[in-house]
């Protein structure tokens, strides 16, 4: 065991000395704490262990291996437990409302559990979307040295010879639905795509935050990209609850990682993955909790800089354990640094810089497909485009990769819920040309800005994709791909213009002059705005009710603990 050179206690000291002390000690001796246990820093391992979800089942495990290795350095390590909430089982239904709130519920949970036991430092473990971005904030909330570990991605299913997932599975819906197979083929595909442990494969939005954050400086090198099922996950693991140790010993901080250039640096990572949408709302979130500046504009001055080269799942051909076989995400952002695209003097949890980092870091594979060359990339910009107009003041988020078509126009097709759209799509009322709007699903009118993966799988599914354009005031999972976009704002809910709009305006969408817009002349729009009434929440009590009432504009992050006073 590592002999500490100083007193690690930076908050503990409160509990493990004074004989005013004693009954807080005796409660942790009945725990396992014996008296030299009392002499070290606490270390919190924060696990989002579940059964609900593939993407968490197997975080038990690794929550014990972290607690070995703060133990084997020299700490006192305690494991506790947050939610997690399973986006693709509370897909396309009431349950989804949960999803985004999660995010709040976790870091919540998290910081109250580190603060009240006085943990010095701790490590958290995450797995499904929303645990990656709820430890984070918990993070940069709390600012005590900590270490972030994914719990890894699942390895894609098999069926006649081909490699599927989830999406593949929301998309066959769509597709029973046009008769193009039949109830045994799609049953095959329910119990072909999940194979095991771990997060949804395809650069969706698990994976992304995972990149992200290890871009971030956050996590350990390399470990954004190991699968799941793979021994080394569980290394990974005990390094990360030593390496609390050592960053407790050298006092570094999160909010000494987590600066203004590490989040560019996430920003870039995302763009040159085509990571999911979602990254703007979690790196937002994130960015608020450190105390960082950080806008849409930030996004957009960093995408125009960073080309799209990783032909990855949903509008690619791969997923992250191809990427891991090739060298994984330091492989990338190699390539990307030797280009002068990221920061390489930002801190990370190493104690070493980016650059240190990976200079200790293999190339990636040679005559591997998966990452296109800077020079012939799948876009020369970023595919997570923002615009604005009068139909978002504020913004909304595209994700044009795989999209042949950078403009499209044409008329509202306006639903008040994603229910009713659906009903609108299995019935064939969408058409070839319409702009399909889903409107009073933002953060406060879903309230928890609902994904619309279902919706989106069903378009592909019907060979709509690309062929009606999808606009929202909620989200997209990381799997949707197709010509939408979400993230309007102000939402409808709040009054945004998007409450406005009425069936057969002419919308037009342009990702290239970064336009969104409706036409309607201005009497209009005052007529209409004296006729419109004020949107009733959906729910009057409970956590939907006080997220809806706490929450930001989606542009801010749609966090909960902005402007409380």
């Amino acid at each position: 065991m590592a002999e500490n050179k100083k007193d690690l206690r930076i908050r503990s000291k409160v509990i493990s000395e004074s004989a005013n002390r004693v009954p807080n000690r005796s409660m942790l001796r009945a725990v396992g704490f014996e008296d030299e246990d009392f002499k070290k820093p606490m270390i919190g391992v924060a696990s989002t262990w579940s059964e609900v979800t593939p993407c968490n089942i197997h975080i038990d495990r690794l929550a014990r291996k972290a607690k070995d290795g703060a133990s084997e350095n020299g700490g006192a390590p305690m494991i506790f437990n947050t939610i997690t909430v399973s986006d693709g089982i509370a897909m396309g239904h009431e349950g989804m409302n949960y999803s985004l709130p999660s995010r709040e519920i976790i870091a919540d949970s998290i910081e109250t559990v580190t603060g009240a036991e006085r943990f010095d430092g701790f490590v958290s473990i995450g797995g499904c979307d929303k645990t990656t971005p709820g430890c984070l904030i918990s993070m940069a909330r709390l600012n005590l040295p900590s270490v972030y570990i994914y719990g890894g991605t699942i390895q894609p299913g098999k069926l006649n010879g081909q490699d599927v997932d989830i999406v593949s599975a929301f998309e066959a819906v769509g597709q029973h639905q046009q008769g193009m197979i039949n109830d045994e083929e799609l049953h095959k595909v329910e119990c072909s795509v999940c194979p095991g442990a771990g997060a949804c494969g395809g650069m969706y939005t698990a994976n992304t935050m995972a990149a992200a954050v290890e871009a971030l400086g956050m996590s350990i090198p390399g470990s954004s990209s190991t699968p799941a099922i793979y021994d080394y996950k569980e290394q990974e693991c005990e390094q990360a609850g030593a390496m609390v140790i050592d960053l407790l010993e050298k006092e570094i901080y999160p909010r000494d990682i987590m600066t203004k250039a590490a989040f560019e640096n996430a920003i870039t990572v995302v763009m040159a993955l085509g990571g999911s949408t979602n990254a703007f709302l979690h790196l937002l979130a994130i960015a608020q909790s450190a105390d960082v500046d950080l806008t849409y504009e930030d996004f957009e001055r960093v995408r125009k800089n960073v080309p799209h080269i990783a032909d990855l799942k949903p509008s690619g051909k791969y997923v992250m354990q191809d990427l891991f076989a090739i060298g994984g995400v330091p492989g990338v952002m190699k390539l990307l640094l030797d280009k002068g695209l990221l920061h390489g003097d930002c801190l990370t949890v190493t104690g070493k810089t980016l650059a240190e980092n990976l200079a200790e870091a293999p190339d990636l594979e040679e005559g591997q497909e998966i990452i296109k060359p800077l020079d012939r990339p799948i876009k020369a910009s970023g595919p997570l485009v923002v615009l604005k107009g009068n139909l978002a003041p504020e913004g909304a988020v595209a994700k044009m990769s795989g999209q042949k078509i950078s403009r499209f126009e044409g008329p509202a097709k306006v639903y008040d819920s994603e229910e009713t759209a659906t009903k609108a799509i299995e019935a064939h009322e969408i058409k070839e040309g319409d702009v399909l709007v889903i409107r009073n699903v933002g953060p406060k009118g879903g309230p928890g800005m609902p994904e619309m993966l279902s919706i989106t799988a069903m378009i592909v599914g019907q060979g709509l994709g690309g062929k009606v354009a999808l606009l929202t005031d909620g989200r997209f999972s990381g799997g949707s791909h197709g010509f939408v976009i979400g993230h309007l704002a102000p939402e409808a809910a709040a009054g945004g213009p998007i409450s406005l709009l009425q069936e057969g305006d002419t919308v037009t969408i342009d990702s290239e002059t970064q336009e969104i817009n409706f036409e309607v002349s201005d009497e209009e729009l005052d007529k209409r705005a004296r006729e419109h009434k004020p949107f009733e929440p959906r729910y009057k009590t409970g956590t939907l009710a006080k997220y809806a009432k706490l929450v930001s504009s989606s542009a801010k992050g749609a966090i909960t603990d902005a402007n409380l006073y």
